[in-house]
């Protein structure tokens, strides 16, 4: 399986609120750094943590509309299109970082100004 598949498969654990199957592809030690690069998870415990308030750190009606992967040497790029109530329509970039085969790091890049807005 090559790392574009591992970041899809990830993406639809996502969307089907299964985030134990999503994090089994993180190393232990993994970090998450989330929208405005500001906020840092370290480790794989208090990213799944997270994922379980997810409703709270996503805009009202948030929704992925396109999503497409970028694969390079050890990291893959996901483009994500997204939609949400106060948004029509708008991009954002996440990082994977990989080390044997699982994620490592994962860093989102987003129009911060507009995601603050999106609330």
């Amino acid at each position: 399986m090559n790392l574009a598949d591992i970041v899809q498969r990830g993406w639809e654990a996502a969307r089907a609120g299964e985030f134990d199957t999503l994090v089994a592809d993180y190393v232990e030690d993994m970090t998450f750094v989330m929208p405005g690069q500001a906020d840092v998870l370290q480790g794989r415990q208090a990213f799944r943590a997270a994922l379980d308030g997810i409703g709270n750190i996503l805009p009202p009606g948030f929704e992925i509309t396109g999503l497409r992967q970028i694969e390079g040497d050890n990291e893959v790029v996901s483009i994500v299109e997204w939609k949400s109530e106060k948004v029509t329509a708008s991009q954002l970039a996440v990082l994977f970082k990989f080390t044997d085969g699982k994620i490592h790091e994962e860093r989102w890049f987003i129009d911060t100004e507009q995601w603050k807005g999106a609330f």
